[in-house]
């Protein structure tokens, strides 16, 4: 429960640095985010259970990777995550999830995520900035990759990756669980932590 606590207060001060450096109100940011300016004022008072939906239009919108709204100050030179120290930012219905690992240093920041896909369970994101470029690769299983209305079957052993700022759905197809990394490339920009 304690680490909840720290990751909210995390957040709360990283939405609050980062959109006080894009010069925004709580009212602007709720509107361009599409987030309500209530569960905006509560998250930046650490309060409240943001999803994973909310923390991607609230990255998309201050111009930030959404790692960069979780993390703390940078560790060193070399930073290594172990499996279980990361909680998942979204769980389905049928027990996949979604954790995002980390999120690469540098000017066009890359996050890289691990997801875990059961047999029709589906993930559906709303479209992100210009510039995003996702990549997935399948490890295990089969999943459908829908991209602007468009359905690809993306096996175990393939990589498919297109433009993030198109709707787009992750669905666990065929009989088995479906794994799969997904990298997401971050336009260049300001992606400091705050």
């Amino acid at each position: 429960m304690a680490e909840t606590a720290a990751a909210l207060r995390t957040v709360a001060h990283n939405v609050r640095a980062a959109r006080t450096r894009a010069g925004l109100s709580l009212e602007e940011l709720s509107r361009r985010a599409q987030v309500s300016k209530g569960a905006l004022v509560a998250l930046e008072k650490a309060q409240g259970n943001p999803n994973l939906a909310t923390l991607v239009r609230l990255a998309d919108t201050l111009g930030v990777s959404v790692s960069a709204l979780m993390q703390g100050p940078p560790e060193g030179r070399v930073r290594v995550v172990a499996a279980g120290s990361v909680a998942p930012l979204w769980t389905g219905e049928r027990g996949g999830e979604a954790r995002l690992v980390l999120t690469t240093s540098g000017p066009a920041p890359v996050e890289v995520w691990r997801w875990r896909l059961e047999p029709g369970e589906e993930y559906p994101s709303h479209p992100h900035q210009a510039g995003v470029v996702e990549t997935v690769s399948v490890t295990a299983g089969r999943m459908t990759l829908v991209v602007d209305g468009t359905e690809h079957t993306v096996e175990a052993g393939q990589t498919a990756t297109f433009d993030g700022d198109a709707p787009h759905t992750y669905r666990g197809s065929g009989t088995e669980t479906c794994h799969l990394i997904m990298t997401v490339q971050l336009p260049p920009g300001p992606v400091s932590p705050g």
